[in-house]
């Protein structure tokens, strides 16, 4: 199992210099990644008066302050994106860490908030379409290769975006969503990971060892390949005490999950506050 810290794009994680420390200290600290927001406004009324970051040039700073861990978001809304923007994004980035760019997608939400506040399509049947058809854009763009697209709500003629990713065929792709939805882990078996948040256990909660192997097992049953290297990635915060932490993963492990996303607690005091996230840092990933 690997090991990596999330932080949301807001608050004190606004500032490019302060997720660069991060980044910095979590590398130091033997982390394996770090993880970022994507988000415009999130809750308007929770997040009201904070400043935000772009995700890219928050993770651009990480870049260059770091040589190992990975980078990506958890999750960008690509149906809030125009795909060709995304892919240079995401191909700059890769290309200035040397290959080590993770892209994490999902519808993303509150969908009030970060789509209707800007006039954007609501309805999860569209948002879900524009999702499926901005990932296969997006895979084809990074392969360098010409694109030449007519879709539903894309249209491409004779396009070739270089540079190409320097991951290939692709960055790894983890898809977010909500388990027990069956739709969104059907999407992610078709990826290189999956990204679940559990409905009996909201963000920072470590969701129940019998719901993950439910949830692997469903997605195995439909990957293409089920032998195939393939990421579960889970996340939560973690008591302070070693012992109990490898009580509470450990079963997790076990289940099949290659991945623990250190997160703070939604409703904790602590979410978007550097301080609480750099002393999770220094205690070192979990040791299992």
């Amino acid at each position: 199992m690997r090991f990596s810290i999330n932080i949301p794009n807001f608050g004190d994680f606004a500032d490019a210099r302060v997720v660069a420390r991060v980044a910095a200290a979590a590398e130091q600290a033997g982390w394996d990644g770090l993880f970022v927001w994507d988000h415009v406004v999130h809750d308007k009324e929770a997040q009201r008066g904070k400043p935000f970051g772009d995700p890219w040039m928050l993770l651009t700073a990480a870049a260059l302050a770091t040589a190992r861990i990975g980078l990506g978001t958890l999750v960008t809304p690509v149906a809030r994106r125009r795909p060709q923007q995304l892919a240079r994004q995401v191909a700059t980035l890769d290309a200035l860490s040397g290959g080590r760019v993770i892209f994490g997608a999902g519808l993303g939400g509150p969908v009030e908030d970060e789509y209707a506040s800007f006039g954007e399509p609501t309805e999860p049947r569209v948002l879900a379409e524009l999702l499926d058809e901005g990932l296969g854009l997006l895979n084809r763009y990074w392969s360098g290769e010409s694109v030449t697209h007519h879709g539903k709500h894309f249209h491409v003629d004779d396009v070739q975006l270089l540079p190409a990713t320097v991951r290939r065929p692709r960055p790894p792709v983890w898809i977010a969503g909500f388990w027990p939805n069956r739709p969104p882990m059907r999407r992610a078996a078709r990826w290189d990971g999956a990204v679940p948040l559990f409905e009996s256990a909201r963000h920072g909660e470590i969701p129940p060892p019998a719901e993950v192997r439910e949830l692997i097992s469903y997605v195995r049953e439909h990957r293409e390949d089920p032998a195939a290297p393939y990421e579960i990635v889970l996340g939560g915060a973690t008591p302070g005490d070693a012992a109990r932490t490898r009580d509470l993963l450990g079963p997790l492990r076990d289940a099949g999950a290659t991945w623990w996303d250190e997160r703070q607690l939604q409703t904790g005091p602590g979410l978007d506050r550097l301080d609480a996230v750099l002393r999770r840092i220094e205690q070192g990933p979990p040791e299992l």
